[in-house]
């Protein structure tokens, strides 16, 4: 099996990468730089096939993807800058990029009769209320363009293809990039105190346990909408910031400890953000194991592993 992957600049498309070559299927690896332009950790992304793709250039996704010729597309690249997108000198190339681009991905892999992973976000829900949302849930209600654009995305793909997985996920962290955990720890060395927002639920996805169960994906035909995050339970942000420290001491890194203190407020307390934000990221995943997906471990579990290899 040939597996094109987009965004392996990024998070997720880096694990995924890894994750093809560690079951022996051919990953080729791309994204908007000439050359593979993530971190360069000595695992196998950085030395596998790599061809660089502007996904909101229609003629150059077909030159590529049929010179490629694969059998799975993973499209992982996005514009994920939830704030910025709100900028009107912005909002444009984030549409070109989130939805133009997606819909030339689709109509490509119907040419070559590919399947096809598109990664949305519970953003394309309105994020009120307690209910965890479900996969096949169709109450769309996008706070902000970062989750109007997604969701343009996601009907590129469920309009024009029926070979397509599209796996919706929430509060992202991987080794390569900019994530909450990463700027928690920098934040965290610098000040003494700390305010996160205690309103806002959800739960945490780790990008290399995330890649296991799109590869998982892959190797069946049971198509349709998917929800993935870890296990674990649903959590505040604030919660998910005392974990992050309290497992930092507990391996070592007394910075963190006593001397540092963290406060919940509420998002409105808070302010900030330009981009409102979802009060209720919480994603049903019951999906998964109906259609006999191994779920992903407690995100405790993850961050634990997470920590181990960025501390």
């Amino acid at each position: 099996m040939k597996v094109f992957v987009t965004g392996v600049g990024g998070q997720l498309g880096h694990d995924v990468m890894n994750e093809l070559a560690k079951r022996g299927y051919e990953g080729v690896g791309s994204d908007i730089a000439p050359e593979y332009s993530g971190v360069q950790d000595g695992t196998a992304v950085t030395t596998m096939p790599y061809v660089p793709m502007d996904i909101t250039d229609k003629v150059c996704v077909e030159k590529v993807l049929h010179d490629v010729q694969p059998d799975v597309v993973i499209h992982c690249a996005a514009w994920t800058a939830v704030d910025m997108a709100e900028d009107d000198d912005k909002v444009e190339k984030v549409r070109l990029v989130n939805a133009t681009g997606t819909e030339n991905i689709a109509l490509t892999c119907k040419t070559l009769d590919a399947k096809m992973v598109y990664l949305s976000t519970d953003y394309v829900f309105d994020g009120q209320g307690t209910q965890a949302w479900t996969a096949d849930c169709k109450d769309y209600k996008p706070l902000n363009v970062y989750g109007q654009t997604k969701l343009e995305g996601e009907l590129a793909v469920s309009n024009n293809l029926e070979k397509y997985f599209i796996v919706r996920i929430a509060w992202v962290f991987g080794v390569n990039g900019k994530n909450f955990i990463k700027t928690m720890l920098n934040v965290g060395k610098n000040h003494d105190k700390l305010t996160v927002v205690n309103d806002q639920i959800g739960t945490p996805t780790y990008t290399f346990d995330l890649a296991r169960l799109l590869v998982d994906m892959i190797e069946t035909e049971k198509y349709g909408y998917y929800h993935a995050t870890n296990e674990g339970g649903y959590i505040s942000w604030y919660e998910f910031t005392l974990e992050i420290f309290r497992q930092a001491v507990a391996m070592g890194h007394t910075e963190y400890g006593d001397r540092l203190t963290v406060a919940p407020v509420t998002t409105a307390e808070y302010g900030v953000s330009k981009a409102k934000r979802p009060f209720n990221s919480r994603l049903d995943k019951s999906k998964l194991v109906e259609n006999g997906f191994t779920p992903l471990p407690t995100w405790q579990d993850a961050l634990e592993r997470y920590l181990k290899i960025i501390l």
